[in-house]
């Protein structure tokens, strides 16, 4: 979740492209509270809401159970709104109607907002403490400004993520840094081994699957974590950046568990990682670009000691 809204403060003009979505949305149903949400697998994060004038609690920045909301509901794969006039008595939502009741939500109308590839970014919703009809005319227009939103937030994915693999790029990669590098902290540069012979044996279109289980793998190994960042830096180059203090010994359990899972593959390849791991202090101001030299000399160092390995700089 975190990560997500890391992502949401670099985009440009977010805050007042989101007001302006909301503006909009009152403009066709103004006796509506509307908000504008994030969500994940569990969470739902209210971003922007309009001026509540209702008896329904509603904030910037409160976290929901996703399983708890109605937006849980969604249907994301069809782009379909989801609408309630009037939620009492609606067989389907009696496991939380309780929390309905305690929020004071009468009616809602749900609205599903994804990026290009259909990955799920969250919600535009109206509420209302008192039963409301919602005509076909207004659900229409309120899609087309979803629509519009939708395709400004891949805009900025696009600036961010690599095409490829989806992981971050070397451009978020610098903003996160500038931004989270007082703390002190460490990175993992990593480069595979043996990956050209996978071009070379099984084509470009094997050696992009095989990058895009790499950024599957390093995803699964920085999940859970806060304030950790897996990025692509080019060809089968990546890195991790820990923005947090670290001591060597984890790091050094990290980095091996990191080596065992880029070893193992399903496909008969002869295919590892090494690791060039450098740290830096808390307090200081330290140059990415130094840290990325640093990083890449302990690299080679690992390459030089037989490959599969990490040496620390």
């Amino acid at each position: 979740m975190m990560e997500t809204f890391q992502e949401l403060e670099m985009y440009k003009n977010f805050d007042e492209l989101a007001e302006d979505v909301i503006d909009l949305a009152k403009e066709i149903l103004p006796d509506q509270l509307f908000y504008l949400s994030s969500i994940t697998e569990a969470q739902q994060i209210v971003l922007k809401h309009s001026l509540n004038t209702s008896s329904i609690p509603v904030a910037e920045g409160m976290v929901l159970d996703l399983n708890d909301t109605l937006c849980s509901r969604m249907d994301f794969e069809n782009k379909q709104p989801l609408v309630y006039e009037d939620v009492q008595g609606a067989p389907e939502l009696k496991h939380i109607e309780d929390k309905l009741e305690a929020a004071h939500v009468r009616s809602y109308l749900g609205l599903p907002i994804s990026f290009v590839n259909g990955d799920r970014f969250g919600t535009l919703c109206a509420v209302n403490d008192e039963k409301s009809q919602f005509d076909a005319r207004s659900i229409t227009l309120l899609q087309r400004i979803v629509r519009m939103f939708s395709y400004y937030l891949d805009l900025e994915r696009f600036a961010y993520r690599d095409s490829l693999t989806d992981l971050y790029n070397r451009h978020f990669l610098t903003r996160f840094f500038d931004g989270n590098s007082k703390a002190g902290g460490s990175i993992f540069f990593l480069d595979l081994d043996g990956f050209k012979n996978v071009n070379d044996l099984y084509g470009h279109e094997t050696g992009d699957l095989v990058l895009k289980e790499v950024a599957a793998k390093l995803q699964q190994f920085i999940e859970g974590q806060t304030d950790v960042l897996a990025a692509r830096l080019g060809g089968d180059e990546f890195l991790i950046c820990f923005a947090k203090p670290v001591s060597a010994a984890e790091l050094s359990e990290w980095a091996t568990r990191l080596l065992a899972s880029l070893s193992q593959w399903e496909a008969d390849y002869s295919l590892s990682a090494s690791i060039g791991i450098a740290q830096y202090p808390a307090g200081g101001n330290q140059d990415l670009r130094e840290l990325l030299r640093q990083a890449d000399h302990a690299l080679y160092q690992a390459k030089k000691s037989g490959k599969n390995c990490y040496s620390f700089y």
